[in-house]
């Protein structure tokens, strides 16, 4: 039997997303393991971020913004059970009003992840905050997805490499914040051999900290070019009155 009290908890009348499979995968041991890891890291680097309006896009079973503390705080995805349906596309977001976005496994399993990044841009204000989830194809994680012909989740996506997404953000106008990886351990259903891999996941050998199954990744976007106007408080120098000298006496009446 898996024991999961230590996993987060997925909602009993949460409706099944499009993509086949994923409610089983989320409730097995492996599942539970990577989504342990990955709301760890998401809530560590939400902790000190404000704002208004913060918006999660995909996997609305899962509460990503839990430790954030922006007031709104809204879902977005394309089943019934979301705070509203939308097509990751072209979501239904006015430009420049979101102070806060989060994609937990979308844009590996999207057809056009360009353009659902040009979305986060157009949606981010500016210095808005945008946090990634996604599978690493650099390693144990994504070498069993090039052998599994099953087309369930998560092994029917198209893995986007860390380095590739940071390019693909800089060329947005994003500055890299903060990235993380985990889940170097193999991708085992059996909860006992998981528990076995775990020490891998604790600080320590770089080479696994780089070939971790999963990353996390935090970007800003940077308006570049604008520059902040702020008041003029340099002093002109007084120029002192020149001291004109008397010609003439002046006389009144004579």
């Amino acid at each position: 039997m898996n024991d999961t009290s230590n996993m987060p908890e997925l909602s009993s009348d949460s409706p099944r997303m499009s993509i086949p499979g994923l409610d089983r995968w989320l409730a097995s041991a492996a599942g539970r393991s990577v989504l342990d890891w990955e709301l760890g890291q998401v809530d560590r680097m939400l902790t000190d971020i404000f704002g208004y309006h913060a918006l999660q896009i995909g996997l609305q079973q899962v509460d990503y913004l839990r430790a954030n503390r922006i007031p709104l705080r809204q879902k977005g995805g394309d089943t019934v059970g979301s705070d509203f349906l939308c097509d990751f596309n072209a979501l239904p977001i006015a430009s420049n009003s979101t102070d806060l976005l989060v994609l937990p496994h979308v844009l590996e399993f999207s057809d056009e992840p360009h353009q659902i990044l040009r979305e986060v841009e157009r949606i981010l204000i500016p210095e808005g905050q945008v946090v990634i989830v996604g599978f690493n194809p650099l390693s144990l994680w994504g070498l069993k997805r090039r052998f599994d012909r099953s087309g369930e989740y998560p092994w029917n996506g198209s893995y986007l490499s860390m380095n590739r997404l940071k390019d693909w953000l800089k060329l947005l106008g994003f500055e890299i914040a903060q990235g993380s990886q985990g889940c170097c351990i193999p991708p085992l259903e059996r909860l006992h051999w998981l528990r076995q891999w775990q020490t891998l996941d604790q600080p320590g050998d770089r080479w696994w900290n780089i070939s971790g199954g999963v990353y996390v990744l935090h970007a800003i976007k940077r308006m570049h070019g604008m520059r902040l106007i702020t008041p003029n408080w340099k002093k002109k120098p007084v120029r002192a009155k020149a001291l004109r000298p008397i010609t003439q006496k002046e006389t009144h009446g004579h």
